[in-house]
């Protein structure tokens, strides 16, 4: 019987039969037919401490027999008000409000729209371009692909998208021309940029592109010298991907709207949140009810996520969480220092817990032929490798242990000879 089942990112005619997993512990998903599967990419990015960790398996349970759901819109719980505050202390300083949604997606639209309604509000409304970054991802959603590079990602949704300034990739030695390819803009549309929304450090979709603390410190300085609001997108590179808790931390700088969402939840329940300054509250805040931020989703705040949320957060103030951060950040780099000189190999890059290499292929981007028999010899191996295009990258859970990575890179730097490159 053909299964009902639509997946992601996925191209049934190439790829019939979908792997079914049965459980998951640790770093290790089990397949129904008795295989052991090493996640190294944490299920799409988003398990931090390991599948079923006991303390969020525990929150879960016991919220559920609480309070399930409730409306959010004039409504409270204690699982919400405690992870906002627990959040509100974990981020940069100078976010004062919490807005919960359900995906990174919706975090990335709830921050677009926060920014946008803050300068309509503030009677500025000349302020509406946004200015993202190239190679960018944020998303599926239709303002997360209008914010995201253009191309197979999204060109048969072009007629929905509205328009965006864009500056470039800051490249090694080529990071001038980003900050000055910024500034032009502002000299160009002055009073017209609403904000500057980047993935700080990583470019995770777009390729795991990685660039200098110093240049997201200048984006940010830029953007307070003109008034413009920075968005942060650290959907992905929060909560120690990138060896801190937040991206933004290793250039010194606090957002003026941060989204998260993946590791918020330790991976373990879909949840988001869009952190902000107190202005962009304060800008919506009247007795006029035509002034109230029309943003929500029928999950908003569920119980059951926050509970388990601040679980996570309760994980990294009472365990060594960051020690093993630490610890798989000087793994990575031991891994992937192997690779330097290889033949088959170019471009090796790491960030934290983050490392990445390209195979040297004619046909390079995401839809290199190399892609789907990468990730099936991975597979063939016990590997939950997906390989953007003729990139690899390795972004395991925290628990992953050094034999672990250590059989992995040895299985990745033989493709090229098992696969006749």
């Amino acid at each position: 019987m053909t299964s009902p089942i639509w997946h992601p990112f996925t191209q049934h005619a190439l790829q019939p039969d979908m792997t079914r997993v049965e459980r998951a512990e640790g770093a290790y998903l089990f397949t129904n037919d008795g295989r052991r599967i090493v996640d190294a990419i944490s299920s799409w990015w988003v398990v931090t401490h390991g599948h079923c960790h006991p303390a969020l398996v525990d929150a879960a349970r016991e919220q559920g027999g609480k309070l399930d759901q409730v409306i959010f819109a004039g409504h409270t719980h204690e699982p919400a008000e405690r992870l906002g505050e627990a959040l509100i202390k974990l981020a940069p300083d100078g976010l004062d409000k919490v807005f919960y949604s359900d995906s990174g997606s919706t975090a990335v639209e709830v921050a677009l729209k926060m920014a946008l309604g803050y300068w309509h509000h503030m009677g500025e409304t000349r302020r509406q371009r946004i200015v993202v970054m190239e190679n960018g991802y944020h998303g599926d959603t239709i303002g997360t692909m209008s914010v995201g590079e253009r191309g197979v990602f999204n060109k048969p949704y072009a007629p929905l998208l509205f328009d965006v300034d864009v500056i470039p990739f800051p490249h090694p030695g080529k990071e001038s021309e980003t900050t000055h390819t910024f500034e032009r803009l502002l000299a160009e549309h002055p009073g017209e940029i609403a904000a500057l929304i980047v993935e700080p450090l990583v470019l995770g979709a777009g390729g795991m592109l990685m660039y200098k603390a110093d240049v997201l410190k200048d984006l940010k300085r830029i953007c307070e010298a003109h008034d413009v609001v920075f968005i942060a997108d650290e959907v992905m590179t929060g909560w120690g991907r990138t060896g801190t808790l937040f991206a933004c931390e290793q250039a010194g700088i606090a957002p003026d709207i941060l989204c998260t969402s993946k590791g918020l939840t330790g991976g373990f329940l879909p949840l988001a949140a869009t952190l902000c300054q107190q202005r962009f509250f304060d800008a919506h805040y009247s007795p006029d009810r035509s002034r109230m931020f029309f943003h929500s989703s029928s999950y908003t705040a569920n119980p059951i996520a926050c509970a388990v949320a601040f679980a996570n957060t309760e994980l990294w103030r009472t365990e060594p969480v960051q020690a093993r951060v630490d610890a798989l950040t000087v793994e990575q780099a031991r891994q992937i220092k192997k690779f330097d000189g290889h033949p088959r190999f170019e471009n090796l890059r790491q960030c934290g817990t983050i490392a990445a290499l390209d195979v040297k292929v004619a046909d390079q981007g995401y839809l290199s032929n190399i892609a789907p028999r990468l990730y099936q010899y991975f597979q063939d191996h016990g590997l939950l490798l997906r390989p953007l295009g003729n990139t690899v990258y390795v972004l395991p859970p925290y628990s992953i242990t050094s034999e672990d990575l250590d059989d992995l890179y040895h299985v990745l730097s033989n493709a090229p000879d098992v696969l006749g490159l």
